[in-house]
């Protein structure tokens, strides 16, 4: 099981944009996808996503909470309010 930090992590680091209209599946498969090209390792997107706030901190806060926001909706809609990994 995976927090919700650690899913927008991983959503943070795939090609998804805030201004594509995507559906909680989508999220959800992106999220799913990503894990499986790092292994199942989510330490990856943590640490690529604390380079990209050191790099880019003008972006980094709306992605982020981008990320958050559309994980909980994602998740939540698929599993009553648990939130897991595929």
């Amino acid at each position: 099981m995976m927090t919700t930090t650690e899913l927008a992590q991983v959503l943070f680091t795939t090609a998804l944009q805030p201004s594509d209209r995507l559906s909680a599946f989508q999220i959800r498969d992106a999220v799913v996808e990503r894990l499986c090209s790092c292994g199942g390792d989510p330490s990856w997107c943590a640490a690529y996503v604390a380079q990209e706030a050191g790099d880019h901190p003008e972006t980094y806060v709306a992605r982020m909470r981008w990320a958050l926001d559309a994980v909980a909706g994602a998740y939540d809609s698929a599993y009553d309010g648990s939130l897991a990994a595929a």
